[in-house]
């Protein structure tokens, strides 16, 4: 069984007992997060698509860690004009493990 998941504007298709990374959500480790914006639900033979959403439908994940992305380094430079900057960036993710995937009523 596998669905389909709307978290913060991307879309991503989980199953139970992935991990995967989202962006960034105000929860601690080990904190329960359940998402209910499931756009298409799958058990294999039947397969229901939500309009826009699957009434009922939810996805229960487990908080693992937050983390960082590596570092994006962003270098600026005009020539003969002494003018140089280096800027990094790490972005912040949540990384959860699926621990449910319901595909309601």
């Amino acid at each position: 069984m596998y669905a389909i998941v709307e978290i913060a504007g991307k879309q991503y298709k989980v199953r139970e007992k992935d991990t995967l990374y989202i962006p960034r959500q105000k929860a601690n480790a080990e904190d329960k997060l359940t998402f209910d914006r499931v756009l298409l639900v799958s058990n294999g033979k039947d397969v229901r698509v939500g309009t826009p959403t699957v009434a009922g439908a939810s996805v229960e994940a487990t908080v693992l860690e937050q983390v960082k992305a590596d570092k994006v380094l962003v270098f600026k430079k005009k020539r003969r004009k002494r003018y140089r900057v280096m800027r990094g960036h790490r972005q912040r993710y949540t990384h959860i493990k699926v621990d449910a995937v319901s595909a309601g009523g």
